[in-house]
């Protein structure tokens, strides 16, 4: 299937090459594109695309408040795919808190890219490791859990809970069924559950909520490459 693609980004240079690059392959569309985050969501509720791929600093309405206008309207099922560089973890956090799907750097190469924008596609979480890594130990290692958190994590079962640290550390659903000797419908279950509870739009966000909430800590997550730069942290245990 083709998978259909808005592309935002202030600077017309770098969001005509990003439109250029996508439309080499067969498999992805550009239906779209945006000088702002207001013409963001303007596009992406008039074509429907399966990616909006949004840059965070956009004029009028930046890449963060067009993510959760887009992921909190139930009509879309668009995922969001960030754009970003080093020096913008603050915006990356506030970018996953708002519904992103994940978020890649900017001077990534062209294959990672449309890794990226796949697996984001497929229901997927993209996050460069590099980047992830420092988004968690400087943002996430000593802030006080929210109450509210505090309250949806207590409101979860026990097996709930050991899925989402599971999930936390990077872990598939076969790998989390495995590793429970649970049937992967069962998994997918717990999962539902976890994002029902949580309020949470998707993986990305649930793993922000387990390290908020404490339930998860820097440094106990393992390592995996899944190949390239398009090393997926979080569904790919990438994070160390």
């Amino acid at each position: 299937m083709t998978i259909r693609v808005v592309v935002a980004d202030d600077q017309e240079l770098v969001r005509a090459g990003f439109a250029a690059v996508l439309s080499t392959q067969t498999d992805l569309e550009v239906v779209g594109e945006a000088a702002d985050g207001h013409q963001a969501v303007e596009e992406v509720r008039r074509h429907r695309p399966d990616v909006a791929l949004l840059d965070i600093r956009m004029p009028h309405l930046d890449g963060i408040a067009a993510t959760q206008q887009i992921c909190c309207d139930d009509r879309l099922k668009t995922r969001v795919l960030i754009l970003t560089t080093y020096d913008v973890d603050e915006y990356v956090l506030a970018a996953l808190r708002a519904g992103a799907s994940g978020f890649l750097l900017k001077d990534a190469p062209r294959e990672a890219l449309y890794t990226a924008v796949r697996t984001v596609a497929a229901g997927d979480t993209l996050l460069a490791p590099s980047v992830t890594r420092r988004l968690i130990e400087r943002h996430l290692r000593a802030t006080e859990p929210p109450a509210a958190l505090v309250r949806r994590l207590a409101s979860m079962t026990d097996r709930e809970r050991e899925v989402l640290t599971m999930l936390a550390r990077g872990l598939r659903n076969d790998e989390i069924a495995a590793g429970l000797h649970l049937g992967e419908p069962t998994v997918r279950t717990h999962v539902g559950r976890i994002y029902a509870k949580l309020g949470a739009h998707d993986r990305a966000q649930a793993v922000v909520f387990a390290y908020e909430g404490g339930l998860v800590r820097p440094g106990h997550v393992s390592g995996r490459s899944a190949g390239g730069e398009a090393e997926r942290s979080v569904h790919g245990k990438n994070l160390r």
